[in-house]
């Protein structure tokens, strides 16, 4: 066996013994445990949503009308308790729970604010504010235009 054959032979070696201790060093990701939090912690906030819902309907709001400052407290609540951060411990533990309904959206934005306020208010908030929640607003309103021009194409 020549010396580049042993050179070749001891990087497979190595190599391979590389594999397996990143194989037994790689994070064991609980994904079953994930889903089910995500799942019962986004119900719950949709129930505490819906709570809310019915509380502006019995202050005087019609059904169709009581959805707007529902959405508008749970923004309200999200973004307070991402300011005084309890959002952040809170979303390592729900996940994608904290993070689909509306209120994931509001901490994307409070926490971009945040991060960037020392830069001032025009080219830190005011420019990054929308840097994780702009791509969710730009693409919801083409996926609306869109399914708006199939809904007029198909009437």
């Amino acid at each position: 066996m020549g010396k580049s054959a042993k050179a070749k032979s001891r990087q497979q070696m190595q190599y391979k013994d590389y594999q397996q201790l990143a194989k037994q060093k790689q994070l064991k990701i609980p994904v079953f445990r994930n889903v089910v939090v995500a799942f019962v912690i986004g119900g719950l906030i949709c129930v505490f949503g819906q709570l809310l819902m019915t509380l502006f309907m019995r202050l005087g709001f019609a059904q169709e009308q009581a959805g707007n400052p529902t959405v508008a407290a749970l923004i309200l609540i999200a973004a307070l308790l991402t300011g005084l951060g309890v959002w952040d411990v809170f979303g390592q533990f729900a996940g994608a729970g904290a993070g689909v309904p509306v209120t994931g959206f509001a901490n994307s934005i409070v926490s971009s604010a945040l991060e960037f306020k020392r830069e001032g208010l025009i080219l830190g908030i005011g420019g990054h504010m929308f840097s994780l929640a702009g791509p969710v607003i730009v693409y919801g309103a083409v996926t609306a235009f869109v399914v708006g021009l199939i809904h007029a194409v198909l009437r």
